[in-house]
């Protein structure tokens, strides 16, 4: 019976193993797939003026790759959505954990949690038709579609999913640690922000992790609008064209294995490892924030 139970357990390590290698070399697969794409355009262009160059005409004659304003305008978009998405998102997850009465929480955590839901072409549609025109009327501007427009529109799409995990991170600390701090006298406001935050800060870290990865990488909403224009903004009213944007607009009409398909995979390479380093990143501070819990606790 002893044996019995070993083999299954040595097999379903080895299932598990499988699969997780699995995953592994399909991603493996994607990268060289990426870069073996998007490499020859190094051929025509070097990586300093594909980078910092500052003129994007793939078309013209003679072509120009330069995609630094399509670096920074997925920078500004980005930064802008996170400013809007994480006191948000962070703000309404301390409310359905600490301060919402039950019956509150059990319908408005439900609606929350639908907004994620929402096809990104659906929020693509809204900021075109109702927020565009409402930006362009308020503060008399020659466009609604921009920056801020579609920094709003991510913002929106990225709530859900930091108020989700920040809600249930938020939810785990421990019961016994928000009593000891009420019995030392601690209100229940200075156990929130003195107690139960860094408790769940990992947590928390997590949800804000994978809120901005999808608003980093999000193509229907940007291409819809953020306006189009491979500009370097100065404003969060200039419209822009965001990496994704830029490399879902165009691939259809790039010749096959043309520079301009080179080089828009070299813009999907780019993106990738902006992707990637914002992920170390955040996973590196994650882990700190998790150890700072553990030893507090």
């Amino acid at each position: 019976m002893a044996i019995n139970r070993q083999f299954k357990e040595r097999w379903m390590r080895r299932f598990f193993f499988v699969i997780a290698s699995t995953s592994i070399f399909i991603l493996l697969l994607i990268m060289i797939f990426l870069f073996a794409e998007g490499l020859p355009i190094f051929k025509k262009v070097s990586l300093t003026d594909f980078i910092f160059g500052k003129y994007w005409y793939p078309t013209s004659e003679p072509p120009e790759f330069g995609i630094f304003p399509l670096i920074a305008a997925s920078i500004s978009v980005t930064v802008l959505s996170a400013v809007i998405s994480i006191p948000l998102g962070v703000m309404t997850a301390i409310y359905l954990a600490e301060i919402a009465a039950f019956k509150v929480r059990e319908i408005v955590k439900p609606m929350v949690e639908l907004l994620a839901a929402i096809p990104s072409v659906v929020i693509g549609f809204f900021g075109m038709v109702i927020v565009s025109p409402f930006l362009q009327d308020m503060f008399d501007v020659a466009t609604g579609l921009n920056l801020f427009n579609a920094a709003l529109m991510l913002g929106f799409m990225s709530v859900p999913t930091i108020c989700s995990i920040s809600e249930d991170a938020v939810s785990s600390v421990p019961r016994a640690m928000k009593e000891a701090s009420f019995a030392l006298g601690a209100t229940h406001f200075e156990t929130i922000f003195k107690v139960v935050l860094p408790a769940s800060l990992s947590g928390i870290t997590t949800s804000i992790i994978l809120g901005m990865s999808r608003a980093i990488g999000e193509t229907m909403v940007v291409l819809m609008v953020a306006g189009g224009a491979a500009m370097i903004p100065l404003s969060i009213f200039d419209p822009v064209r965001p990496m994704p944007a830029s490399i879902a607009a165009e691939m259809a009409e790039a010749p096959f294995r043309g520079d301009h398909y080179y080089a828009l995979f070299a813009t999907g390479v780019v993106l990738f490892c902006f992707t990637l380093m914002f992920n170390i990143i955040a996973d590196h501070i994650a882990y700190k924030y998790k150890q700072t819990g553990d030893s507090t606790l």
